[in-house]
C-alpha cells in the first residue's frame, strides 16, 4: 500500500507546497465546471477560468508547453463561451437553460482547420523545446523529429481533441461531450505518466461525468426540441 502511495504522490515530493495548493484548487474548479456543464449552467465558463487561468500558470512552471497552450486556448474560449451562452439562454424562463444543438456541415470546416492548426502548433513547440528549456537559446540546443517521444504525439492528439471540444461547447453543440470522453480517457495514464497525479484523478472524474452529460445533454435536446414543436 506504502508502494503504490509512493508511486501515485511521490513525486510532489520535490514541489513546492504553493505548487501543490494551486493544482488542488485547480482541479477542483475544474470538476466543478464541468458539473455546471451538465447542467448547462453558464457557470461553467466563470469557474472554469479560475481552473484554467491557474493551470497555464503551473504548466508553464512545469515546463509542459502543449498542455500550457491547451489552458490558454480555454481561457479565450471560455470567454467567448461565456458571450455566446448568456446570449442563447431560453429567454422565457428564469434558469440558466441553454439552447443546444447538434454539429452541421458548416462546423466541419472549423473542425478541421482547428486540428490542423493545432497540431502543427504543438509539433513546433515539441520540436523546438530543447530551444525552450535552454532559456530560448540555440547554443548547444539539439533539434530533430528523432527526439519526439509518444508523449509528444499523445499530446499532439488530445490538444487537437480538446481545442475541437472547447470549440464545440462554447457553440453550443452536443458533440462536444463524445470528444471530452475520448480525450479525457487518454488524458488520464498520460498525466500520471507525467507525474501530476491530482490532474490525472481530475481526468477520471471527467470522464465519468462526460459520458454523464453526453446522454444528459442528449435528454434535453429531446425536451427543448418536443418543446418547440408542442
Amino acid at each position: 500500500m506504502t508502494g503504490l502511495i509512493d508511486w501515485l504522490f511521490g513525486q510532489y515530493a520535490d514541489y513546492s507546497t504553493l505548487f501543490i495548493i494551486l493544482e488542488l484548487i485547480a482541479v477542483v474548479f475544474g470538476v466543478a465546471s464541468v458539473l455546471l456543464a451538465r447542467k448547462l449552467s453558464v457557470w461553467v465558463f466563470p469557474v472554469g477560468l479560475i481552473s484554467t487561468a491557474l493551470f497555464v500558470y503551473l504548466l508553464w512552471q512545469w515546463q509542459l508547453f502543449g498542455d500550457m497552450f491547451i489552458n490558454a486556448y480555454y481561457t479565450v474560449m471560455g470567454l467567448y463561451g461565456w458571450y455566446n451562452w448568456s446570449k442563447n439562454k431560453h429567454e422565457d424562463t428564469s434558469t440558466d437553460d441553454i439552447e443546444i444543438e447538434h454539429i452541421e456541415a458548416s462546423d466541419l470546416p472549423v473542425m478541421a482547420l482547428l486540428s490542423i492548426a493545432t497540431v502543427s502548433f504543438v509539433a513546433l513547440v515539441y520540436y523546438f523545446r530543447p530551444v525552450i528549456n535552454n532559456n530560448f537559446s540555440f547554443d548547444g540546443a539539439v533539434l530533430g523529429l528523432h527526439l519526439f517521444t509518444w508523449v509528444d504525439y499523445t499530446d499532439m492528439l488530445t490538444t487537437a481533441l480538446f481545442l475541437i471540444a472547447m470549440w464545440l461547447m462554447a457553440s453550443r453543440k452536443i458533440e462536444h461531450w463524445l470528444l471530452w470522453i475520448v480525450a479525457d480517457a487518454i488524458s488520464v495514464p498520460l498525466y500520471f505518466h507525467k507525474g501530476l497525479t491530482f490532474t490525472a484523478l481530475q481526468y477520471v472524474i471527467f470522464t465519468l461525468i462526460a459520458i454523464w452529460a453526453y446522454y444528459e445533454w442528449q435528454r434535453q435536446y429531446h425536451i427543448q426540441s418536443h418543446t418547440a414543436y408542442a
